[in-house]
């Protein structure tokens, strides 16, 4: 291990293994992830193949207890299924229901024609059913059987999943702009119904750029970096020579890869916020270095832990040494004698003036976050040298040059966006592995937390004694009464943000569910990431574990890309929310027409090609139009729908039956007295192959004019009255709209008998254009209605309900805490497998104790599982890296009861780890052997 440019330490260590496998940090991360079962799976195959004498070593696992317990777990993890996102869930259900209703309606429709034409020809009439009429019978059953399936093909919505799916990859394309890369495309919509985002601190809010941004130089403070010109000559020189050459030489500060972008930063992220501090004075740190390369330095004490300071040593050209030193201020400060005033002269520097600083300078500055850093210098005259390796005496009675406030800053949009999400009813939530006072900071300045406000703030093991009992388990009663009022989660392990994210998801509380975001670049964020309802990762400082776990990938690492996914999330929600507006009502018009029509003149007003076309218009066209509308920042102003929120509200139920009645009224008034209003003949009691009628004509272009002027209407679903605001911004649904009405004109006009249709005049277009026009007039009228005044209206489309789990569900969920844990015990099978094949394949055996020997070699020995992991680890709650307990209490329990303690007894380890000081192997069931002279006890290892 290299300490300095001139000494190498060399010797031996002895290394205490404290966790292996599925107990590691790493082990807990893939095992939240689900990596377990799939090498399990891996494994198994490669043990079909194994020898003999592997295979009698493995089979013990196929025990009563192990061999049952992991048949089990392949049952359930065999059956495991894609969870449906919020909105997938409220249409599945939503389209079962019209499509039950469509075909009820529809198999109504066919039965009553029948039955209507059977009473008519054969009871009423008195005919006879012969064998030369049998085929205009057939004709009219036929007809009739086309009708319900006419009735049922408009009546069940096969154009939903279409607009879900252009909605969603619309809305896709266009969020690559927003630099949002969605993986999955369910995010989209999910992220639009986010009540709450748990993001991580470094690179999401803040930069990732320690940077100076407050410093104390010649007697002042300057909270902005300072002009080159108000500083002494002398006070820049040794500032400049103290960060150059008190620094490593691999640290640098290079120009950007990107124009625009900002200088790369290499090496020690606190050197370089200090050797950008020197580019921000105009001064540059090379030309020293290359004065002084890194071969010449004298003498360098490198950093560490305990003097919390790193200090150089450079010869004078005159003769004599030079010593810089830089450090926490708070240690720094004492070992100063002077300081440089204003004018860069030295003067002598008080215990008094210290306490003055620290009240004055560094408390201010270690409020804000900041983490102060001191820069001192001091002179040795030349002569005798001292004794270098006494290094307490050679760095003190120091000069102080400069106190600087170095931090990771927030980035510049991220308040604003964090309002944004505050307005939006988005709780932001920060879970960072920094401490509390740097993060309690920052939030302050995301405007994560505003002062006066009631809100926790908590370090991860002040989290875990809240959340868990006295046996160590998570309790969510507990967590329930923590995450509403928790804004910051600081010191956190990989384990605590799992946790927090499942328990405010799994959480019942409140008046709707919760659906939870999360950021995160990290490895050990990944379980959040792949529990939450949305991971966003960082495309430029995320590993790839985070991005394989994520939804959402921001391709800019910019907090300010969630709020443009929240805007699109809920457009792809209002976007489908249209057209389910709009469908149902074509859907309710249509078939109570063809429904009610065939019933009283036992034919359809609408012929069955032209309820395709309708069902044309209202499917493809209608999906393509509404669901390619742009987001606004209207959006944002809104609360978030939440999972338990019906898809259609009473609102937009109000529209539906309100734009119903009156197109039902219209086309009933033309069907049953249009005849006389126009003067023409009857369309009504046709012959079965009678030629088009211009009243059945005027009906269906009637219907399809007031659908085009409904689209308009449907475009705002929240009551809105101006229903052409952004339509010009929408080219797509400009031109369906018009594309359709020429359409229906050639159709009209010249569609003939495949269309049914008769060629209209002038006169009577212009009536069925106002009758159409009459749609907007009536939506203002339909606005006025206060919806509060209709509580006979329902709201539909709700999200499946608790009470409507599923058997599969239940059973899946049934003897399980929580899938992670369910992979923690097939993880710890592999891990057992594992150790058993090396006790046969190499050689340690020697490494155990007798007691070992014979433990192997009785016959009824069946190691399994649960005396593997006879103490179950549990949560420490006095730090905050934490291991995962077992599924199976009672383990603990009958282990504890047949244990034999060898002489002596192994000391507890007061965290309960899973390996204790001396490391276990298991043995019979439910006992342990401690294995002191084995590997995983000391390993003898050389440097």
């Amino acid at each position: 291990m290299l300490l300095s440019g001139t000494h190498v330490m060399e010797g031996s260590g002895r290394m205490v293994v404290t966790a292996v496998g599925v107990n590691s940090q790493t082990g807990i991360i893939f095992t939240l992830l689900g990596a377990s079962g799939e090498e399990e799976e891996k494994k198994d195959k490669k043990a079909k193949k194994q020898d003999g004498a592997v295979a009698m070593e493995m089979q013990p696992l196929k025990s009563a207890e192990g061999g049952e317990m992991e048949d089990r777990e392949k049952k359930k993890t065999s059956v495991s299924k894609k969870e449906k996102s919020v909105l997938q869930g409220k249409l599945t259900k939503l389209a079962v229901q019209i499509g039950k209703a469509g075909l009820v309606m529809s198999a109504i429709t066919v039965i009553i024609l029948v039955l209507y034409f059977v009473i008519q020809t054969f009871v009423l009439d008195g005919r006879v059913w012969l064998a030369e009429c049998t085929p205009v019978y057939v004709q009219y059953f036929v007809k009739f059987f086309i009708i319900g399936v006419t009735v049922l093909v408009v009546a069940v919505p096969e154009g939903l999943p279409l607009a879900v799916t252009i909605s969603l990859a619309y809305s896709v394309k266009k969020m690559m702009k927003d630099n949002n890369l969605v993986r999955h495309l369910d995010a989209c919509e999910t992220m639009g119904n986010a009540t709450a985002i748990c993001s991580d601190k470094t690179g999401t809010l803040t930069t990732n750029r320690m940077t100076v941004v407050q410093a104390f130089l010649g007697d002042t403070h300057y909270r902005e970096t300072p002009a080159p010109s108000s500083l002494a000559p002398r006070i820049l020189d040794l500032l400049v020579h103290a960060i150059a050459i008190n620094s490593a030489y691999t640290t640098k500060i290079l120009p950007p890869e990107k124009d625009g972008g900002l200088p790369r930063q290499v090496g020690n992220k606190t050197e370089c916020a200090l050797l950008g501090f020197l580019r921000d004075l105009h001064r540059d740190y090379q030309p020293v270095r290359d004065q002084l390369p890194e071969e010449k330095l004298y003498k360098v004490y490198t950093f560490n832990s305990v003097r919390k300071s790193m200090s150089t040593v450079t010869c004078l050209p005159q003769g004599g040494f030079r010593v810089f030193s830089k450090g926490a201020s708070e240690i720094l400060l004492k070992k100063c004698s002077n300081i440089l005033s204003s004018t860069g002269e030295v003067r002598s520097f008080r215990p008094r003036d210290r306490d003055e600083m620290v009240k004055k300078v560094i408390e201010p500055m270690a409020c804000e976050g900041l983490r102060t850093i001191c820069l001192a210098f001091r002179d040795f005259a030349a002569g005798p040298e001292p004794n270098w390796e006494n290094e307490n005496d050679i760095v003190g009675e120091l000069t102080c040059i400069a106190v600087v406030g170095i931090e990771d800053p927030v980035r510049p949009e991220v308040p604003e966006a964090i309002c944004k999400c505050q307005k939006a009813g988005i709780t932001v939530r920060m879970v960072t592995g920094d401490n509390i006072n740097t993060a309690r900071a920052i939030a302050v300045k995301c405007g994560i937390l505003q002062p006066g406000e009631d809100f926790l703030c908590l370090e991860g093991k002040d989290f875990n004694r809240r959340i868990r009992n006295e046996k160590g388990e998570i309790e969510q009663e507990r967590l329930d009464k923590i995450w509403p009022k928790l804004r910051v989660l600081a010191r956190s392990s990989p384990t605590d943000k799992h946790t927090l994210v499942k328990g405010i998801i799994d959480s019942t509380i409140g008046e709707q569910r919760q659906v939870v975001a999360v950021t995160g670049d990290g490895t050990n964020d990944g379980p959040a990431l792949k529990k939450a309802d949305v991971g966003f990762a960082m495309g430029i400082a995320g590993t790839d574990v985070a991005k394989e776990a994520s939804d959402i990938i921001l391709t800019d690492d910019n907090f300010s890309s969630i709020v443009k996914a929240v805007m699109w999330g809920r457009n792809v929600y209002d976007s489908i929310s249209k057209f389910l507006q709009f469908q149902l009502t074509v859907n309710v018009v249509a078939v109570v027409v063809a429904f009610t029509g065939a019933c009283i003149t036992q034919d359809s007003p609408l012929k069955a090609v032209q309820m395709l076309w309708v069902n044309l218009i209202m499917d493809t066209f209608a999906s393509l139009a509404l669901a390619t509308e742009p987001p606004t920042e209207a959006l944002l102003l809104r609360k978030p729908y939440g999972r338990d929120k019906p898809l259609i509200s009473r609102t937009m139920m109000k529209n539906i039956v309100g734009h119903g009645v009156y197109q039902l009224g219209i086309i009933f008034t033309l069907l049953f007295a249009g005849e006389i209003f126009f003067d023409i003949d009857s369309g009504r009691n046709a012959p079965l192959h009678a030629p088009p009628s211009e009243h059945y004509t005027i009906i269906f272009n009637t219907f399809v004019l007031m659908q085009l002027f409904n689209e308009v209407n449907a475009r705002k679903i929240h009551g809105e009255r101006d229903v052409f605001r952004g339509v010009s911004g929408n080219p797509i649904f400009c031109a369906i709209v018009l594309g359709t009405f020429a359409i229906q004109i050639v159709i009209v006009q010249f569609g003939g008998k495949p269309f049914s249709c008769s060629p209209l005049d002038a006169e009577q277009w212009l009536w069925c254009l106002f009758v159409g026009v009459g749609e907007l007039v009536w939506g203002q009228l339909i606005a006025t209605i206060p919806t509060s005044h209709l509580k006979c209206l329902k709201e539909a489309g709700h999200g499946p309900g608790k009470d409507e789990i599923t058997d599969e569900e239940m059973a899946e969920d049934e003897e399980e805490i929580d899938h992670a844990e369910r992979e923690l015990r097939r993880g710890q099978i592999l891990w057992f497998r594992g150790l058993n094949r090396i006790q046969t394949q190499i050689r340690v055996v020697r490494a155990f104790r007798s007691s070992l020997y014979e433990g192997l070699e009785k016959p009824d020995s069946k190691p399994s599982i649960h005396s593997f992991m006879a103490t179950p680890p549990e949560f420490p709650l006095n730090d905050y890296t934490h291991n995962i307990p077992l599924i199976d209490e009672t383990d603990a329990e009958e282990s504890e009861a047949a244990r034999r303690p060898p002489s002596p007894p192994p000391t507890p380890n007061k965290n309960n780890n899973a390996i204790d000081s001396g490391a276990y192997l298991a043995t019979d069931e439910g006992s342990k052997s401690p294995a002191s002279a084995s590997p995983l006890h000391g390993v003898e290892t050389s440097l």
